[in-house]
């Protein structure tokens, strides 16, 4: 069993920046997949970013509405994944959720079902 716990949304004002936290707990993996998904009111959940590791070796891949705006980073000593989120807009108001399975998906880390475990989200409100 995995827990994630999200942090760090909130209030920002359009150009502004926020750095969403999550802090991964229980079982450990020799390799893994972990991936930041969105959802908006009335709208699907949507991926994000992703970040896959195995052996050392770590991946990160972007959504492109996100990318240059977004970075996806990981502390190994504190088991926790970043997202870094600069030049925001009010599209990007939802909530956001960080996932985690111990499956390397190279090339379907941006579907929700490929996820095991789930954060309980945090809200990201952005204001035009």
């Amino acid at each position: 069993q995995v827990q994630l716990v999200e942090s760090g949304g909130g209030l920002v004002q359009a150009g502004g920046s926020l750095r969403l936290s999550c802090a991964a707990s229980g079982d450990t993996f020799s390799a893994y997949t972990m991936g930041w998904f969105r959802q908006a009111p009335g709208k699907e959940r949507e991926f994000v970013a992703a970040l896959l590791w195995s052996g050392g070796d770590t991946r990160i891949y972007y959504f492109d509405s996100v990318k240059g705006r977004f970075t996806c980073s990981r502390d190994n000593a504190k088991n926790t994944m970043y997202l870094q989120m600069n030049s925001l807009k009010p599209e990007d108001t939802a909530v956001y959720y960080c996932a985690i399975t111990p499956r390397y998906w190279s090339t379907t880390y941006y579907r929700a079902d490929r996820y095991d475990y789930w954060g309980q989200g945090t809200q990201v409100t952005v204001a035009s």
